[in-house]
């Protein structure tokens, strides 16, 4: 049997977060969807799942049609079965929801939430196609010393999520 790999960027805007996972049904789309609304009121999202079996479609649902399209796009690309790809309008972040997706039934794994320039290392095979991880951001420059530390801290507090 022969397997292929492929590098498939994440094409969005600079600033916008996505949540690239896996999931194992159909109902995913509504649950995840549910987990979305119920853990940030108003949030604005896109997502897209690859059904892997049956009529084997792109399915979507979200709150901001720009940000459906996105995953839409995003997911036709990665094309591999049962990976999910969510969009975060600006303003909103992963760290609101991921506890929440992660709780829901159908999620079997989170490969990645960030708005870090990402690809995804796609395997093809006679059968179809699976995330065998991905790339998220740049390798490191170096370790942090004390002013990085404080810079660290300190950003967080001016962001909101220390105190």
């Amino acid at each position: 049997m022969d397997m292929t790999f492929t590098l498939v960027p994440i094409e969005k805007p600079e600033s916008t977060n996505f949540i690239l996972g896996q999931t194992h049904f159909i109902k995913s789309v509504e649950d995840i969807h549910e987990a979305m609304v119920n853990s940030v009121p108003g949030i604005r999202f896109g997502l897209a799942f690859c059904e892997a079996s049956g009529k084997c479609l792109v399915r979507t649902s979200g709150t901001d049609p720009s940000m459906i399209d996105l995953a839409r796009k995003n997911a036709l690309a990665i094309g591999a079965g049962h990976s999910f790809i969510l969009f975060l309008a600006d303003g909103f972040f992963p760290v609101n929801v991921l506890n929440s997706l992660k709780m829901t039934p159908e999620v079997c794994r989170i490969f990645c939430a960030t708005a870090n320039p990402t690809q995804v290392l796609i395997a093809e095979t006679s059968q179809g196609r699976g995330v065998m991880g991905v790339i998220d951001g740049f390798v490191p420059k170096g370790v942090e010393e004390q002013p990085d530390i404080e810079w660290r801290k300190k950003f967080l507090r001016q962001i909101g999520y220390k105190l």
